[in-house]
């Protein structure tokens, strides 16, 4: 039982991790040189993309953890004290 967790947890890390790459690819499209329309496609498809890999990475890491890790990317929460993100 404790392996198929250790997998999950393992899997679930590697696919948010993966989100996160996506979310920080964004901005890199404008600048490509390539017509708007695709431009606007193509950052359609990675920012849901980005969001389906994320809360399904987060199904796999489980509810505490993701919570945390989703409290971690939350820019409101980066420049607050430890203890005040957990509240």
């Amino acid at each position: 039982m404790e392996k198929k967790y250790n997998w999950k947890l393992r899997s679930g890390i590697i696919i948010i991790s993966v989100s996160v790459l996506l979310f920080l690819s964004l901005p890199v499209i404008p600048f490509l040189d390539i017509e708007n329309d695709a431009k606007i496609k193509i950052s359609t498809i990675v920012f849901i993309s980005a969001e389906i890999t994320f809360y399904g990475g987060g199904f796999l890491v489980g509810k505490e953890l993701f919570g945390k890790y989703k409290s971690y990317l939350n820019p409101k929460n980066w420049f607050k004290k430890r203890k005040e993100c957990t509240d």
